[in-house]
């Protein structure tokens, strides 16, 4: 009676990798997309907490907490003074208003040398929304990534 060595056959070990090599085929685009999601939720916070920052410093400049000009718009002249504060007038001790801790980084901008308020795209009060440009004031912001998100749209339209 011959007994059989053990061990994996050559069979055996050529199906095991056609395996593996299956299912990784199948994890690896998954893993990619989760990735995506990911930096797009992250994209989807940082434009929330900037918009809802510039909101707040008009509204505060309409409430009289933010010293303007006549003919200025009531926004910020750069995203850094949403982080650096201003001045409150109103208040007696001199008291400064703050809006962001930090400015965001973009998530999608890969070049990480940036700082974060170079990562954006800003559009002024006075620029068209279909032509955004850069002015006296920040109104908006937008990515600069030429991507499209999983929902088809352009992060520059986000």
């Amino acid at each position: 009676m011959r007994t059989r060595a053990a061990g994996f056959t050559f069979i055996e070990m050529v199906a095991t990798l056609a395996i593996i090599a299956i299912l990784t085929s199948i994890c690896l685009p998954l893993s990619e997309i989760s990735s995506q999601r990911r930096k797009e939720d992250e994209l989807r916070v940082a434009l929330r907490q900037i918009r809802e920052a510039l909101d707040a410093y008009r509204r505060a400049g309409d409430e009289g907490h933010v010293k303007r000009e006549a003919g200025e718009s009531g926004y910020p002249r750069t995203l850094r003074s949403l982080v650096d504060g201003v001045e409150d007038p109103q208040n007696p001790k001199g008291g400064r208003i703050y809006f962001l801790r930090r400015v965001p980084r973009d998530p999608m901008q890969p070049d990480a040398t940036l700082a974060a308020e170079a990562t954006w795209g800003k559009r002024s009060y006075a620029s068209p929304p279909n032509a955004p440009k850069e002015g006296k004031d920040v109104f908006d912001v937008y990515s600069l990534s030429e991507g499209r998100g999983l929902n088809g749209v352009a992060y520059r339209e986000w």
